[in-house]
This record gives structure tokens, C-alpha cells and sequence, in this order.
């Protein structure tokens, strides 16, 4: 008698699926906060050192001297002494309209004609750039230049006023290097969470298969490629809508030209190492599972 064959309906080790459960999509939110968090670092640290590049070394001398014919001859006097010394790079003037059209936006007129700012007694103002690092030798020369040029007249280093905000950017970009530290520990965690799971799900399966002779190995390829997978595209999920997001953002930046906004940028450098962030995710993930499952694995013989 023959007896007939009954089809047998195969489900696989593990689903086919993409997307299908809830690991590529942790992933892809950790890789796109990473991302944000990473490009937002780099800017800020690009920024930082922009702006402590350009207060470094920068002073304005405030010239107060109550007669105005007084003050603007001393302001010419000391801007052509300083620019003729070594230790300056470049002296120059601000003019009194410049002045007046930068105060003008406090007292609601862009064109600096209010009448009660052409009423006020405003300083002569001598922007200086030094030469070279040794900033507190030629801060000792620049008093006693202004001393002998402009009596009375102060020094105002950049640095007292921009650099606190240049410290603060610069720890504002700790801070979202930080950031991308703990979302990698995270995507790492939830690797580690999605190996245990699929080994206790299967584990019944992991000891048939080591019954007829399968090795750890084996059995680790079969789970981290499935992991792997379901990483990869996690990860290429976030990266997309994160390169959407900068974008975006990207074009909006590109109409600032001025201000510290404007000192904010990824730079080639940046943007190679965003590139390189995904890729290294998915070789992170791949090595977590490995090393995930082996340990398991052992521990169930």
C-alpha cells in the first residue's frame, strides 16, 4: 500500500521579513538621534574654535576724551602708530556712521539718524589685531603705545566678553559627543536584548541542532546574519531621514552670513565622519551579536 504524502508546510529559523519586528525600528530612531546629536557636536565645536581663533587675539581701544576733535585725532594718531608696530597685524578705525548704524538697531533706526543717538557723546573706536601667541607681551606693548597715543583710552580685549559664549558652545558640543556615546551604548543594548531573545526563543531548536553536531559557530552565523540584517536596515532607515533632517537644515543655515550662526559648519571632515558613523554602527552590531551569542551559547552546553 503506498501512502500518500502529506505536504509539509517549512517556516524558517528565523522570519524573512523586513522591518517586521521591533529592532529595526529602535535602531533607526538611535541612529537618527546619533546622527543629529553627532552633526550637531561638530558644528558646535567648529563654531567654538572659529570663534576663539578670531577673539584670540583681537582688542578694540575705546578712546572717551570729551572733545570730539580731541578723540578723533587721537583715534587716527594710534591707528597709524599701532598698524607701523611688528606685534600688529592690522589697526582700523571704526567709523562714526559704522557706530552709529549698529546702535541705531537698539534705538529702532537701521540708518543710525535718531536724534537722540546723534545727541549722545559716542567713543572713538580702534579695532587692533596681533601677531603671532605671545598675547600678554603685546598687550603689555599696546598700553603703553595707547598710553603715549590716546591718554585715558581703554582696552577692551575680545576674549572678556565672546569667550565665556565661546566656552559655553564648546561645552555644548561635549555635551551631544556625549549624547552619541550613550545612543551607541544604547543601539549596543539593544542588540545585545534582540541576540538573548532570539536564542531563548529558539532554544529548543539551538539544542536540536547541536545534537546532530552543529557548532557554536554555525549556529552564532545563522543568528548574526539575521541580526546583522535586521540592523542594516535600522540603521539605513535613520540614516536616510537624518540626511533629509541636516539637509533641511542644511539650506536654511545657508542663509546666514553673519553672527556665531554663521561660524557653525560640518566641514569635510564633518561630513566624512557622518558618513562613517553608519558604517561603523553596522560593524558594531554585527561584532555585539557575535560575541553575544558565543557567550550564550556556551553557557547553554
Amino acid at each position: 500500500m503506498i501512502i500518500p504524502r502529506v505536504p509539509v508546510q517549512h517556516r524558517r529559523l528565523l522570519p524573512d521579513r523586513r522591518l517586521s519586528g521591533p529592532t529595526p525600528w529602535v535602531i533607526a530612531i538611535l541612529m537618527l538621534l546619533t546622527l543629529l546629536a553627532a552633526a550637531a557636536g561638530i558644528g558646535l565645536a567648529r563654531s567654538a574654535n572659529a570663534i576663539g581663533d578670531a577673539i584670540a587675539g583681537r582688542v578694540t581701544v575705546q578712546i572717551v576724551t570729551a572733545n570730539p576733535i580731541t578723540r578723533a585725532e587721537q583715534a587716527a594718531r594710534l591707528r597709524r602708530t599701532a598698524a607701523a608696530q611688528p606685534f600688529v597685524r592690522s589697526a582700523r578705525a571704526v567709523e562714526q556712521a559704522e557706530l552709529k548704524a549698529t546702535l541705531g538697531q537698539w534705538f529702532g533706526s537701521d540708518e543710525g539718524d535718531d536724534p537722540v543717538l546723534n545727541s549722545l557723546p559716542l567713543p572713538a573706536l580702534v579695532d587692533i589685531d596681533f601677531v603671532g601667541e605671545d598675547r600678554a607681551g603685546h598687550m603689555g606693548q599696546l598700553r603703553a603705545l595707547v598710553a603715549r597715543e590716546a591718554p585715558g583710552a581703554r582696552i577692551i580685549p575680545h576674549a572678556e566678553w565672546l569667550g565665556p559664549v565661546a566656552r559655553l558652545i564648546r561645552s555644548l558640543a561635549w555635551v551631544a559627543g556625549a549624547l552619541v556615546v550613550l545612543m551607541t551604548l544604547a543601539s549596543a543594548a539593544v542588540v545585545i536584548m534582540t541576540a538573548r531573545a532570539a536564542l531563548g526563543t529558539h532554544y529548543t531548536t539551538i539544542e536540536m541542532l547541536h545534537m546532530i553536531g552543529a557548532t557554536d559557530q554555525q549556529i552564532t552565523r545563522l543568528f548574526q546574519r539575521r541580526i546583522a540584517i535586521d540592523t542594516a536596515y535600522g540603521i539605513a532607515l535613520g540614516s536616510a531621514v537624518a540626511a533629509l533632517v541636516l539637509l533641511v537644515i542644511g539650506w536654511q543655515w545657508s542663509g546666514i552670513t553673519s553672527g556665531l550662526a554663521a561660524t557653525a559648519s560640518l566641514g569635510i571632515a564633518g561630513w566624512s565622519l557622518l558618513l562613517a558613523l553608519p558604517l561603523l554602527a553596522i560593524a558594531l552590531a554585527a561584532l555585539t551579536a557575535r560575541q553575544t551569542l558565543l557567550a550564550a551559547l556556551q553557557k547553554i552546553l
